[in-house]
């Protein structure tokens, strides 16, 4: 049954305490300056209000003191942090550190008794004597500002936007956060500001120590957009009050976090990225951290269309462009994997052969600026969206997934760059016209790869890569200019695959059958039932998959064998699944 809270047991030793009491009675007792950093999605008056109230009753004297109170003017912040291009949607990721905040250090004197609390985006930056990191997860920092309560980094008080908070706040935070990880004394998960959940650094990090070397999955969650349909609602049992459930964020290294507890009424989600940053030889590999650093490469998530719409037509910034005008090191490739689909629905896929590239352009600018329809499929081929077929899309393809689709998107990390040409004239939530960067995504178009030639190298055939009893696996997606490929398993009832990351994490995802066990080479046993997606650290070798009584089948992705395992890939073709 698929688990809306995967949890993990915190290590041995670790100490977990919940509420504001059992949380304050962990600080020091003083004299002593207590930093206690954080995002600005932390109510942090709140938390030192409360810290400091329940310190009082046991007679401990508490001041405060604000960062937010002492950073520069809000024009000299956005002077620094922003890449002055003026463009609406996007900007290049802000390298900053959290230093460009303040013209000024804030100042204190240690206290002679009691407790200094210094709070807020940057706390750490001042000489401390202990040092906890406040968080909550991103996806309240993006609701809060779509819904106009929350607040952009080192701009209290005005009004947040998301384009900052993606490309701006988030690249500066993560870094500081990162940063601080080795050596924070406790983390706070402040969900639920009233009822903070406290976790021992020392216990943290051993508890990470040991999830990096294990396979793990992430907290699941979806959020609600125009296009997004009703399946994870009905399958899954996400938020059955909301809109819709459109993108389902399986494995956004950047945004999702791994639950750490006993329970439900005694757990912490942490940041999945501290894994990558502690231990990225143990979670990545170290040939892929060489690679790519401490980010995680690969993303799972959903594209939910079941009873929904068509999503936009859109592409992604291909590497050069990616690179120098947003600052990421690499690209957003995808593929889609179709969950679920059928001969009736579709894929937007690739160019037409006959495609007038200046006659596509002319119609998506009358598109946008005065609302004209236009017929996508007029210039971009469509592809019914079997079940079990995989597209691939380079950087640079036009795509889209229609009405009436399950897609499992399996990608390069980046994730915050559709640049759409077309999205049917559909409003936003709010009903205003959705934004549409077609003049980037025009600038990113690939005119090459079209009509016969979409088809030969992005709608590719399963290749048997090896067998055995009762199970085979396949390579259904490898692509030279792709860093990473897709793989699956069939297994018939109760049949036992043997796999090994051989120094390369691996992602699997049950896209058929009820569910498969996970056994390790070290003892570890994970269940992963359908819809489920399972990272399996490059640290953990050998491992088996075990096929429940009605058999499955299992996607897999793995980075940097592409080119090798397509050449290497032979035998009959085994058909479309």
């Amino acid at each position: 049954m698929y688990r809306l809270d995967p949890r993990y047991g915190p290590a041995p030793g670790a100490v977990l305490a919940a509420g504001r009491c059992a949380v304050a009675a962990q600080l020091p007792k003083g004299p002593a300056t207590v930093a206690i950093d954080g995002p600005p999605s932390v109510d942090f008056p709140r938390l030192a209000a409360h810290l400091a109230q329940s310190l009082a009753a046991e007679g401990v004297p508490v001041r405060t003191l604000d960062t937010t109170a002492h950073h520069a003017p809000p024009d000299d912040v956005r002077r620094r942090t922003d890449d002055g291009s003026g463009d609406p949607y996007y900007c290049r990721l802000a390298d900053n550190p959290l230093t460009d905040l303040f013209d000024e250090l804030p100042r204190h004197e240690r206290p002679t008794d009691g407790l200094l609390l210094v709070h807020g985006p940057g706390a750490a930056l001042v000489p401390h004597d202990c040092l906890w990191y406040a968080d909550v997860p991103k996806r309240y920092a993006e609701a809060a500002v779509a819904a106009g309560t929350g607040r952009n980094l080192g701009l209290p008080g005005q009004r947040a936007d998301l384009r900052r908070l993606f490309y701006v706040d988030w690249p500066m935070l993560d870094r500081h956060r990162d940063t601080l990880a080795p050596r924070v004394d406790a983390w706070l998960d402040t969900q639920e500001p009233d009822r903070p959940v406290y976790v021992d650094g020392p216990g943290l990090r051993a508890t990470l120590a040991a999830l990096a070397r294990q396979p793990v999955r992430t907290r699941p969650y979806f959020n609600s957009t125009p296009w997004g349909g009703h399946w994870a609602q009905r399958a899954l049992g996400f938020d059955p009050g909301a809109r819709n459930t459109a993108l389902g964020y399986e494995l956004i290294a950047p945004e999702v976090g791994v639950l750490i507890g006993t329970g439900p009424d005694l757990q912490a989600e942490i940041p999945f990225q501290l894994l990558c940053a502690l231990h990225p030889d143990a979670l990545l590999g170290a040939d892929v951290r060489a690679r790519f650093g401490t980010s995680f490469p690969i993303r799972f998530d959903y594209l939910d269309t079941v009873d929904g719409g068509d999503l936009s037509v859109h592409c992604h910034p291909r590497e050069p462009y990616m690179r120098e005008r947003f600052g990421w090191p690499y690209t957003q490739h995808e593929t889609y994997y179709m969950t679920l689909g059928s001969p009736r629905t579709r894929v937007f896929l690739g160019l037409r052969e006959d495609a007038d590239v200046e006659l596509f352009r002319k119609e998506v600018e009358e598109a946008a600026q005065d609302g004209v329809p236009m017929d996508p499929a007029d210039h971009v081929l469509t592809f019914p969206a079997e079940q079990g077929r995989l597209f691939m899309i380079p950087a640079g393809t036009p795509h889209a997934s229609g009405a009436g689709n399950l897609v499992l998107e399996i990608s390069a990390t980046p994730y915050l760059y559709s640049l759409r040409f077309y999205d049917w004239l559909r409003p936003d939530a709010d009903g205003r016209p959705r934004q549409l960067p077609y003049e980037h995504g025009l600038a990113n178009l690939d005119t090459h790869r079209r009509g016969d030639a979409v088809t030969r190298d992005l709608v590719q055939e399963p290749r048997l890569l090896r067998s055995g009893d009762g199970w085979h696996e396949d390579v259904i997606g490898a692509l030279d200019e792709m860093f990473y490929e897709v793989r699956r398993y069939a297994l018939d009832a109760g049949a036992v695959a043997h796999d090994d990351t051989a120094g390369r994490f691996h992602v699997l995802n049950v896209v058929e059958g009820e569910g498969v066990e996970i056994l390790t080479a070290a003892g570890h046993r994970h269940v992963l039932a359908y819809a489920e997606t399972l990272t399996v650290p490059a640290a953990v070798g050998a491992y088996r998959i075990v096929a429940g009584g009605g058999g499955a089948k299992v996607v897999k992705a793995l980075v940097g064998l592409s080119a090798e395992a397509g050449r290497r890939a032979s035998g009959p073709d085994v058909g479309r699944s």
